[in-house]
């Protein structure tokens, strides 16, 4: 065994190279069946973040469906999901350059036919409504110049093109439309501002008449405090939901007109309804049920049984799992776990035999430099609990000068509701193999850990996760864990937001990273999408009537009280936050004298899909951090101009 080089924490020369993992990491999801075939998509960096559909049959032969340059991303409700279909041995899906559908045969060659006309329309999660020889989609217009596009249910003639022909409207929003087995009702659930999904979702059914329109539609399960997302009938017709009126997003089903728990567990069984098509069930046969659910940040897997109400525990080597597809009696899915990136998986519901059908990555990660995720709970603010991942630093190659403690990196993921998982981070470890700790956290309004936690940021946004992100800094400093005097944080999008307040309204960090981050809230409230151009009602108070709270928590406001060194990383066609905020804070911040640095990314749009971006991202970031920590990175680095450095 060879003895370990003593090095100071960040200088330790890693196996993590962020190009090879830009490269040669893909990102799989939207995990459908159809017959014998399981079909996915893959977000390929290597392709300028094309995203392809692949099928793979039963006897193990994959093939791309969708040839260049088509690209299968919807842009409804600006984050997408639901952006194909596999039905009957065809495929349709959105392009996203035009966002029209097009259809295509997996064993044709043919260029994808156009299924929708050229007019400013997006379409999402669509199923096949069979007995009528249509599609129903989620429609969102945009045709209108200067008013709010309009979302409604639609169906489309598979016989002819067109736009779509109405079948719901009203409602702000639309999701999850589901046609019965028996072909005779359709559910779907909607939602209106300013509500969330996550917030309050209404559940509809209506039935189809002979002529193809909707009959009267009753709301079957609704609250101002319920959200409702994924429903789906059972082989013999009954409705089931996930709903959180019991706190926990758990499966409940509609009885004889009467909503009924189905099981109740202290577990998510549902992420939030940031993305259509997602999926933590699916039906194995009418009195089976193989499901996802998440405790403390980890997902397992079972299978319930419909008839005494038991679940049955499946083991697997994954700690979060999503995208779950159920045909016969195989289950599908996309797993990862602490050592693993992402994979496409398929189990025998019977035996629970797995078959990886596809890995994400084709870079092998030496275990020994993986750094394994330490649950972690930590007293958050106001005397509550918040909760993280903790990664220490790991390299067998390396060993610390005696004495010294390691650099922290606090990442504060984004949504801001929304959760870290306990599965293999990449980026963490390109961070833990250089001599980095880094704490993920949870932070207060985090998603996994119920209804309550979760609407705890609501009119604390900018304070409860600014306060937990701090608090865990502070918490692992405290108890000898890494260097109080080197601590930084990170964050994109809403992490992004709260890596900015932790900068600019508390005194903890030394230097941070905003990653298309919010700087200015009254901007956002008035220049985003629709989607959440209401979000921050909740988060933050009403518009404009509370605009003293939106200024007083903007940290473009506050240039006056930063006093570390911030970089920027920005897409030049972001839509979601735009990218004059990032040049606003880094101009204000470059005025005052901080050291600061902006890294603009044209045709990127809101997080980063091109692997030369996406390596030249997490390169700077560490090089900047290097600069300020002072410690010489292992490997060359292209520069980052920092001004006032």
């Amino acid at each position: 065994m060879s003895a370990k080089t003593t090095a100071p924490f960040g200088s330790w020369r890693s196996p993590f190279q962020a190009a090879q993992i830009a490269a040669g990491t893909i990102r799989l999801a939207e995990v459908r069946c159809d017959g014998e075939s399981a079909f996915w998509t893959e977000l390929r960096p290597s392709e300028q973040g094309r995203c392809v559909v692949v099928r793979r049959d039963r006897d193990g032969a994959t093939r791309d469906l969708v040839p260049p340059p088509f690209n299968v991303r919807t842009r409804v409700h600006e984050y997408g999901g639901g952006a194909f279909l596999a039905h009957a041995g065809e495929i349709i899906f959105s392009n996203f350059a035009d966002g029209r559908l097009y259809r295509t045969r997996p064993n044709s060659f043919e260029t994808p036919i156009p299924m929708t006309p050229e007019a400013d329309m997006r379409y999402a999660d669509g199923v096949p409504d069979p007995a009528r020889g249509r599609f129903i989609y989620v429609r969102e217009d945009h045709s209108e110049t200067g008013k709010e596009p309009v979302n409604s249910l639609v169906a489309l003639d598979a016989s002819r093109s067109d736009a779509g022909k109405i079948l719901a409207s009203g409602a702000d929003f639309y999701s999850s439309p589901r046609v019965s087995p028996d072909g005779r009702s359709l559910a779907w659930l909607s939602w209106n501002h300013p509500d969330m999904p996550w917030d309050a979702a209404a559940l509809y059914i209506a039935p189809i008449g002979g002529d193809g329109e909707l009959g009267e539609a009753t709301c079957v399960a609704s609250g101002p405090n319920e959200s409702i997302v994924q429903p789906l009938w059972s082989p013999d017709g009954v409705l089931y939901f996930l709903s959180d009126r019991n706190n926990w997003w758990n499966l409940h089903r509609l009885a004889n007109g009467v909503v009924e728990p189905v099981l109740e567990m202290e577990a998510e069984f549902a992420r939030p309804h940031w993305v259509f098509g997602t999926s933590t069930y699916g039906f194995a046969g009418a009195k089976e049920i193989v499901c996802a659910f998440e405790r403390e940040g980890v997902w397992s897997l079972g299978v319930l049984d419909l008839t005494d109400r038991t679940m049955r525990a499946i083991e697997t080597p994954y700690t979060d799992i999503a995208c779950v597809r159920v045909s016969g009696r195989r289950a599908y899915f996309v797993g990862a776990s602490a050592e693993k990136m992402p994979v496409v998986a398929s189990m025998d519901v019977n035996g629970g035999k797995l078959k990886i059908l596809k890995e994400s990555s084709a870079v092998g990660f030496d275990s020994a430099y993986v750094s394994r995720p330490e649950p972690m709970a930590f007293p958050g603010a106001n005397g509550g609990e918040a909760h993280g991942f903790f990664y220490a630093p790991r390299n067998p190659d390396f060993a610390a000068p005696a004495g010294e403690k390691p650099p922290l990196l606090v990442m504060s993921h984004g949504g801001p509701t929304s959760a870290t998982a306990a599965s293999l981070n990449p980026k963490i470890q390109y961070y833990t193999s250089r001599g980095f700790a880094v704490l993920d956290v949870n932070y207060g309004g985090s998603s996994g850990y119920g209804r309550r936690y979760r609407e705890s940021l609501y009119g604390r946004w900018g304070v409860l996760d600014v306060d937990d992100c701090c608090a865990g800094a502070k918490f692992l400093a405290q108890t000898g864990r890494v260097d109080p005097k080197r601590l930084a944080i990170t964050g994109g999008s809403a992490g992004g937001y709260t890596t900015l307040c932790c900068l600019a309204f508390r005194d903890v960090f030394s230097a941070g990273s905003s990653h298309f981050g919010v700087s200015d809230c009254e901007a956002l409230a008035t220049d985003t999408h629709k989607f959440e151009s209401r979000y921050l009602d909740k988060l933050i108070g009403p518009w404009p009537e509370r605009r003293d709270l939106y200024r007083a928590r903007s940290p473009l406001r506050h240039t006056e009280r930063f006093s570390c060194p911030v970089i920027f990383f920005q897409g030049t066609e972001d839509r979601v936050v735009p990218p004059n905020q990032a040049q606003e804070m880094a101009d204000a911040l470059r005025r005052k004298g901080l050291s600061v640095a902006l890294l603009m990314f044209e045709g990127e749009q809101h997080g980063f899909r091109r692997s030369e971006n996406v390596a030249r991202a997490l390169d700077a970031e560490f090089f900047f951090f290097s600069k300020i920590f002072g410690f010489p990175p292992a490997d060359y680095i292209d520069p980052v101009a920092i001004d006032n450095f």
